[in-house]
């Protein structure tokens, strides 16, 4: 792999990247999505997904050179500005012509959640709304793969709710490990005013409320599994807040809680696939 591919690769925010792409594909199977609407959904999403770690990269690369974040190619020099500009561009243009080949009306959904990102990513990533670009587009995320069916069915109220509200939650987890370079670089969005500890109470009662609406949200009784996947909501995010306080000052940029909120993300599309009542 070329160094250039492969900064592209760092610079798209892989892990979020890979997990919201594997949550859209898995509620398009879920809903019914033929083999190639499946495709067509999955590649959708992680084309507007590869936009907005690309954007965010280049829009963050003085911030991260700044606080020496080796890790971030554009601010490291290891891929160039144009390159990830170019790159973004593309990707841009690919979510908008796939989610068209849809419907319109899905097209709308789609548009609306990157559309939404681009606004955290500047200017609202510094403000006390900060947290509502990820409610949107997380709750957009569910009504794009609902939507996009033969038909353009509408989605349950409870779908977007409860991805609005996993959304949110992952908005206060993803900040977690950036506090101390977000102090240094001026970045006071709602969780830096709440703090480290009101966005871990913010994150984990967010990711609770998501999978209780998720277990609840459908026609007639919650299953054993949705059950057991509130249990999980519960019991993931706290052990990963008290691994992150164990593991001390010292340590390397904690990330328990957001990865906890990526696995709560994903036990609740499990949640949805199991349950086969989703419209």
């Amino acid at each position: 792999m070329s160094s250039t591919v492969l900064g592209l690769v760092r610079a798209s925010h892989p892990e979020p990247t890979a997990a919201v792409t594997a949550v859209a594909a898995l509620l398009a199977a879920g809903v019914g999505h033929s083999v190639g609407g499946v495709a067509v959904v999955t590649l959708t999403v992680a084309a507007s997904q590869f936009t907005v770690g690309w954007t965010n990269d280049l829009l963050d690369a003085e911030r991260d050179a700044l606080v020496g974040r080796t890790d971030k190619p554009v601010a490291a020099g290891t891929v160039g500005r144009r390159t990830v500009t170019v790159a973004a561009a593309l990707a841009a243009a690919a979510t908008v012509a796939l989610a068209l080949s849809t419907n319109p009306v899905a097209a709308l959904w789609a548009v609306t959640g990157l559309l939404s990102a681009l606004l955290y990513n500047w200017p609202l990533k510094s403000t006390v709304i900060s947290v509502l670009p990820y409610a949107v587009s997380f709750g957009a995320l569910p009504a794009f793969v609902v939507s996009a069916l033969p038909g353009a069915p509408f989605p349950p109220g409870w779908l977007p709710a409860a991805a609005g509200l996993l959304g949110a939650g992952a908005h206060f987890a993803n900040v977690l490990p950036d506090f101390a370079d977000d102090a240094r670089t001026g970045v006071h969005g709602l969780p830096h005013r709440l703090g480290p500890t009101g966005s871990r109470i913010a994150a984990i009662g967010l990711l609770i409320a998501a999978t209780v609406t998720l277990a609840l949200g459908p026609p007639g009784p919650p299953s054993g599994v949705g059950l057991a996947a509130v249990v999980a909501a519960v019991v993931i995010p706290t052990l990963a807040w008290y691994a992150g306080r164990t593991a001390g000052h010292g340590a390397a940029r904690p990330v328990a809680v957001f990865r906890a909120a990526m696995l709560v993300a994903l036990i609740d599309v499990v949640l949805l696939v199991a349950s086969g009542r989703l419209i």
